[in-house]
């Protein structure tokens, strides 16, 4: 059995200030980097955030990506969906997914900023959350041996 290790958490080699953080890889207006992940924010947020937090946690807790990673249904969708129906605030669960980003990739940011993106733009937030876990997951498909001991 093989302990996976983790990938390049800093693909594109952005530079790190004094406390350890660095920029997004992508700029948040950026979305139509990732057209079909911005279709697909836009009419279906609640699908394209529990991508999201299904991809994240797969890697927190495998150290390599979802080999399902491109599915668009997951659990968190639901929840996001009732929300959203209820009473149109399904972009609260976005604020936990782009924390736990910003973490595992060491990137600038506050609390209020985690609160305040997704609540101006849900869209954007989900389409930047996207793009930074997929250039840790395409590292392990350029270098298989990433997901080796």
């Amino acid at each position: 059995m093989s302990i996976p290790r983790d990938g390049n958490r800093n693909v594109r080699g952005l530079p790190y200030d004094e406390e350890g953080k660095r920029e997004w890889s992508h700029d948040l207006f950026d979305c139509l980097g990732d057209i079909d992940t911005c279709l697909l924010a836009w009419c279906c947020p609640c699908l394209a955030h529990g991508r999201n937090r299904r991809r994240l946690n797969h890697l927190n807790m495998h150290g390599v990506p979802d080999p399902d990673r491109r599915r668009v249904t997951a659990g968190d969708s639901i929840v996001y969906a009732a929300l959203e129906a209820a009473c149109n605030m399904g972009w609260l669960l976005q604020i936990a997914t782009r924390r736990d980003i910003r973490q595992r990739y060491g990137i600038r940011g506050t609390e209020s900023s985690d609160f305040c993106t997704p609540f101006c733009c849900q869209a954007c937030d989900l389409v930047q959350g996207s793009r930074e876990l997929q250039l840790e997951e395409e590292v392990f498909d350029t270098f298989p041996q990433y997901g080796s001991t």
